[in-house]
């Protein structure tokens, strides 16, 4: 397979993985995704945001998760977040230390 045809392919299997967590799926929510995978929504938007940088097009954090949610990370939260319980903010605490590193916000 040369280079071109295995980049299209990636980037049609990450549209079809964001289509099914955002369009599919949308119920699942983030702290479970990284309570029991190590990632989640945002941290496919910040992979997309560190991407966009490695390639000199400069991006916030903010806009990252816009780019990825397709509208602002706060009205996703609105519209699909739903509350955690205190043993799921425990874990994630777990989980994200484990796989992203310490909470910089």
């Amino acid at each position: 397979m040369d280079d071109q045809t295995r980049i299209e392919i990636e980037a049609a299997a990450y549209r079809r993985l964001r289509k099914h967590l955002m369009e599919d799926r949308p119920d699942v929510q983030n702290i479970d995704l990284m309570n029991m995978a190590g990632f989640c929504r945002n941290c496919l938007a910040r992979w997309y945001q560190e991407a966009a940088n490695d390639h000199g097009i400069a991006m916030t954090k903010e806009e990252g998760r816009q780019a990825y949610y397709g509208m602002p990370y706060d009205d996703w939260k609105a519209q699909n977040q739903t509350p955690a319980s205190p043993e799921k903010q425990a874990a994630f605490e777990v989980a994200f230390r484990e796989n992203v590193g310490e909470a910089t916000d």
